[in-house]
C-alpha cells in the first residue's frame, strides 16, 4: 500500500512540474519575442568609416547615395503588362508569370555584377533549397536585371551556372532571367520602390540588396533585405502571399505565432498569440493533472498489490 501511495506521490509531482514548466516556458517565449528596435534604415547597408568625412556619425548615409533606396510598398501592384525578353530570348510580360495560384520570389540584380547581385541569387537558391515547398509547383523565382545592357545570352549563362551550381537543373522551368529596355526597367524598380543609380567611378551600379514576395496577382506582399534570407521567414512569406494555396496546417499556425514587422523587414514573434497557447498548454496540463488525481481518488490500489 505504501509503495501505490509512493507511485502516486511521484506521479502528483511529475505533472506539477510539467504545469511548472509551461507556465515557465510562456514567460520565456514572450520574453525572447520581444524584438530589438532596428539601428538603422532596413535594407541600407552601414558606411565603412574609411568611406566617411571626418566627424560624421556612423549611421549618416553617403552623399553619393542619397537616392539609392529599397522602400516597401506593400500592397502595391506591379505593372503586369510591361515587355521583357526571358533566359531564351523569348518576348514575354510580367504577367506570364503571375494569375495562376503560385507566389513569386522576385529580385533586381544585374548578371554582370561583381559583388551583391550574384550573392542575392545564391542566398534565394539556398533557402528554396531548404523550403518543404517545390519550385514550379508551389512558388517561382523571377529575376529581372535593371542594366539595360544585359541581354537574353547573359541571362541564360547566369541562369545555367546558377543552377548548376545548386544542383537545380530539374527546377529550369520555374525559374526566369528577364532583362529589358531602360524604360521598361524603371517602371517595374519604381513601382516596387527600388532605387539605383550608375556610379562613374566605380563603374558599377550602386544598389541595395533585397527580395520581394509577391502574390499570384502581382502584388507586393513581402520585403526581405540583405543577402541571406531565413528559409523559416521566406516559407512564412509564401504562405500569406499564395492566399491558402501554399503551406498546410503547421504552416497556418506559425502564422498565428509570428508577425510580419514592416519596420525591419522580419517575422517576429506575436506575443500575445505566444501567451495565449502557452496558457493553453498550462490549462490543458492542468486540467489533465486534476483528472488524473480525481480518478486515483475514486479508483485506490487494491491491497493485494500493494
Amino acid at each position: 500500500m505504501l509503495t501505490a501511495q509512493g507511485s502516486q506521490l511521484k506521479a502528483q509531482h511529475r505533472y506539477l512540474n510539467i504545469c511548472v514548466f509551461s507556465c515557465a516556458l510562456s514567460i520565456g517565449l514572450w520574453a525572447s519575442s520581444i524584438p530589438l528596435q532596428a539601428q538603422q534604415e532596413p535594407g541600407f547597408p552601414q558606411p565603412s568609416v574609411d568611406m566617411m568625412e571626418p566627424g560624421t556619425l556612423a549611421t549618416a548615409r553617403l552623399p553619393q547615395l542619397e537616392n539609392v533606396t529599397f522602400r516597401q510598398r506593400l500592397n502595391a501592384q506591379l505593372p503586369l503588362d510591361t515587355a521583357f525578353k526571358d533566359e531564351n530570348g523569348r518576348d514575354v510580360t510580367l504577367r506570364r508569370y503571375f494569375g495562376g495560384q503560385r507566389p513569386v520570389i522576385l529580385a533586381f540584380v544585374y548578371y554582370s555584377c561583381p559583388m551583391l547581385c550574384t550573392q542575392v541569387m545564391n542566398g534565394v537558391s539556398s533557402a528554396a533549397k531548404a523550403l518543404p515547398f517545390s519550385a514550379g509547383t508551389d512558388f517561382d523565382v523571377v529575376f529581372i536585371s535593371f542594366d539595360p545592357r544585359d541581354k537574353p545570352e547573359t541571362a541564360a549563362a547566369k541562369k545555367t551556372a546558377l543552377l548548376n551550381y545548386w544542383s537545380m537543373q530539374n527546377q529550369s522551368g520555374a525559374w526566369h532571367f528577364l532583362t529589358g529596355e531602360e524604360p521598361q526597367i524603371r517602371q517595374v524598380t519604381s513601382a516596387a520602390g527600388f532605387f539605383y543609380m550608375w556610379d562613374d567611378k566605380t563603374q558599377q551600379f550602386a544598389h541595395l540588396s533585397g527580395v520581394l514576395v509577391l502574390t499570384p496577382d502581382g502584388r507586393l506582399s513581402r520585403y526581405f533585405y540583405g543577402i541571406e534570407y531565413s528559409p523559416k521567414e521566406l516559407r512564412l512569406a509564401l504562405v500569406e502571399s499564395g492566399q491558402g494555396h501554399v503551406g498546410s496546417l503547421v504552416d497556418e499556425l506559425l502564422l498565428y505565432c509570428y508577425h510580419y514587422d514592416p519596420a525591419n523587414g522580419r517575422y517576429g514573434a506575436v506575443v500575445m498569440n505566444l501567451v495565449r497557447i502557452g496558457g493553453l498548454l498550462t490549462v490543458v496540463l492542468l486540467g489533465t493533472f486534476i483528472g488524473l488525481m480525481r480518478w486515483r481518488e475514486t479508483h485506490p490500489p487494491m491491497e493485494g498489490h500493494a
